[in-house]
Parts: C-alpha cells; sequence; structure tokens
C-alpha cells in the first residue's frame, strides 16, 4: 500500500487541507482528513505544501515532445504518452488528423498495440477522430484534399477495421449523410462531437436529436450568428450556450481563447459541462521554432510562435503546443474560478461527458488510483497511474 499524506485534495466540490489518499493495489481504498488517519503499514508519500489530485484526462490531443499519433508508430504513441504524463495527463484520447485511410489504419494498428504495453505510460482509453468529414468553409489547419463526405461504406469501414478502438469522433453534422452516421455511430457507443462546422441552430437541433453532445475547440473553426434575407441566424457558438446538453471542449492556453473570452465562457455556461484540452500537437513540450502538423510523411510545416503553433502565412492557428498544467495554471490566473473547480474541467468532467466505465476523474473510494502531486504553481512533482507511481 502507498499513502500520500499532509496534502491538501482536490475533490470535486472542495479542497481538503492536510488530507490523506490511501491507496492499496490500483484503486484508492481511503481518503479523508489527518486526524482521521492511522498508522499503517505502507510507504508514506509527505505532500507537505502541496496538492494531490485525479490525473488529468485529455480528450483532445494530437501529440506532444515531439510526436504525433499520426506518425503511426508504437515509437511515436510512447513518445507522445510520456510528455503528456510528465505534465500530468493519467488518461489521454490520441486524436487523429484528416488523412489518407492508409495513414489512419497504421494509426489504428500502433493504438491497439501501444495498449498492450506496460511501464511509464498514461491510459490510452481509446481513439478520438477528427474527420474527414469537415466542412470545407471550416476546415483550420485540417488538409484539404482529405476531406471527405460521410458515405456509409467509408465510415463503416472505418469502424470496422477499429475494432472497437473509436471512443469518439468529430465532425460537421450539417453534410449530406451526416446524421444517418451519427444513428450508426450511437449505436455503437460513440461519442459524438461538432467540429469544423458550418452548421446553423436548425443542424445543431437536429444533431442533438441524433445524439450529437459536444462541441470540439469551442470558438475554433465553427459558424457563429449571421444574417440570411436579414434575419439573424444562430451558428454553432451560440448553441454552445443556448443547448444545457452540449459540453463545450476548451483550449484554455491563453491564446486560442483570450483571457477575457475564457471569463465569458465560465460566466455563460455550466462548469461541470466545460472540459479543458490541449489539442497538442507534436511540438507540445518542446521550444519555438519549425515543427509538423500531423503524419511525419503527410502532415505539413508550421511554426511554433509566442506558444501556439501558427500557419507558414500567419493568418491562422495550427494547433497547441499547450500542455495539461498549462491549462490549470492559466484558469486559475484568468478567471476567478476555484482551483477544484478548474481541476474537474480535466478529470471528472471529462470522464463524464466521454460516458467512461472506469471509474477515474475523482478522489472517491474504490475509484482507480490515478493521482498527481503538484505545488502552488501547477508544477507536477508525482504522477500514479493504476497505483503505479510513474514519476516521482
Amino acid at each position: 500500500m502507498v499513502c500520500f499524506i499532509n496534502a491538501t485534495l482536490v475533490l470535486t466540490d472542495c479542497l481538503l487541507d492536510s488530507g490523506f489518499v490511501l491507496v492499496e493495489g490500483t484503486q484508492i481504498k481511503d481518503y479523508g482528513s489527518m486526524d482521521q488517519w492511522t498508522m499503517q503499514n505502507c510507504r508514506l508519500i509527505d505532500c507537505h505544501g502541496m496538492y494531490v489530485s485525479p490525473g488529468f484526462i485529455d480528450i483532445h490531443t494530437h501529440g506532444a515532445g515531439g510526436h504525433d499519433f499520426m506518425d503511426g508508430t508504437v515509437e511515436a504513441f510512447v513518445g507522445a504518452g510520456r510528455m503528456l504524463l510528465e505534465h500530468g495527463v493519467t488518461s489521454v484520447l490520441p486524436t487523429s488528423l484528416t488523412s489518407t485511410d492508409e495513414a489512419l489504419d497504421q494509426t489504428l494498428v500502433s493504438f491497439r498495440q501501444v495498449q498492450q504495453k506496460s511501464g511509464r505510460l498514461p491510459r490510452f482509453l481509446g481513439l478520438h477522430l477528427e474527420g474527414p468529414y469537415l466542412a470545407l468553409s471550416q476546415k483550420g489547419a485540417q488538409p484539404e484534399r482529405f476531406l471527405k463526405l460521410p458515405e456509409p461504406s467509408h465510415y463503416r469501414s472505418i469502424l470496422e477495421r477499429a475494432e472497437g478502438a473509436i471512443l469518439r469522433w468529430t465532425y460537421a453534422p450539417e453534410l449530406p449523410g451526416a446524421l444517418d452516421m451519427a444513428d450508426d455511430l450511437t449505436d455503437q457507443g460513440v461519442i459524438l462531437t461538432i467540429g469544423h462546422s458550418d452548421a446553423e441552430y436548425e443542424d445543431v437541433k437536429h444533431a442533438i436529436e441524433h445524439g450529437f453532445s459536444g462541441l470540439t475547440h469551442f470558438y475554433s473553426a465553427m459558424s457563429s450568428l449571421k444574417r440570411v434575407h436579414g434575419r439573424r441566424v444562430l451558428g454553432v457558438v451560440e448553441c454552445g450556450y443556448l443547448f444545457d446538453e452540449l459540453f463545450l471542449e476548451i483550449i484554455a492556453d491563453g491564446v486560442h481563447l483570450p483571457p477575457e473570452l475564457l471569463r465569458l465562457i465560465v460566466k455563460c455556461k455550466a462548469h461541470r459541462n466545460i472540459c479543458l484540452v490541449s489539442d497538442s500537437m507534436r511540438a507540445a513540450g518542446m521550444g519555438d521554432g519549425p515543427s509538423v502538423l500531423g503524419g511525419l510523411d503527410s502532415g505539413h510545416t508550421v511554426y511554433v510562435e509566442h506558444g501556439v503553433a501558427m500557419m507558414p502565412d500567419r493568418q491562422a492557428f495550427a494547433g497547441s503546443v499547450a500542455t495539461a498544467d498549462r491549462l490549470i495554471r492559466t484558469m486559475l490566473q484568468e478567471t476567478d474560478l476555484p482551483l477544484y473547480t478548474i481541476v474537474a474541467m480535466m478529470t471528472a468532467n471529462p470522464a463524464r461527458c466521454m460516458k467512461l466505465k472506469l471509474p477515474i476523474g475523482k478522489i472517491e473510494r474504490d475509484y482507480e488510483a490515478d493521482l498527481i502531486v503538484f505545488d502552488s504553481n501547477i508544477t507536477i512533482n508525482k504522477v500514479m497511474v493504476g497505483g503505479k507511481l510513474m514519476m516521482g
């Protein structure tokens, strides 16, 4: 057994000062105040002056540490996973970029292989496919040459080849055939999110009726209020506020969403339906300079400057280089939310929004012991996954 002692526990609805967390095997056996703690025959980890939190769950990341999941190798998954782990991510949804079917297949193969590996890695919960069924007008940094309309023969073939590995799929619900696809995917338990979309209010309403439950990288690559024959028509952005059932993904790096927009979002949207994501690409955790968005063989050159990746013409973002600890730090600095609410946005909230059956994302008895220790600057000190100390 392992016991974290003298810690400030980050619970879902409060901070508990001078607390302990007792881990037995892979799970949390007990937690509470130190005045309730009795000496156990176990390894003690003294966390004086630091926080113990559930491990971060990043449900949208393309890579980190010089690796992209679309590289299609086990080494890329391992390299990116270890960098994410160092920044407090204990569970991850590796995310694809629109590509050839052959490149996607290689990523599927590598994902299944890395799930069998043990060692210093986060949990790879399932794949998040971003595209290829995206609106051309909202493609962002997604490569135009690979965009498609949803055809049953195509997406059903992907589902079959994935063998249950796909947990989430982002696409544009206004495209022809998109709602029929949604019916197929929800029947198989895939979480559907709207992204890279020019949908209007009625499109979003129908998408929700067919199982869509969230918005991918809120405000980025999505429609907003416009006039049609003099009448105002809501876009995806406004629907994110209007429909309570939609969760919002936000890239809280302080660049994709400036501080004043972060404050607006948390003022207008229920906090339990906000998930922090990195949407990181391979340059996350690295320095400024040129990088590649997507696979090394099929991706394109981007430039990392001032904490964000830019397209070569510097007219659009090409992805995030944020790490999970940076997201928490930015939210603390730029909003008036308490730490426990912010941490829930990257722990309990994504676990619920992804409908995970695995009990993670909270410090609770019988939950998996995915825990991190960090200081007041959100610098990660220790990382535990499934009761095994991975770092520190």
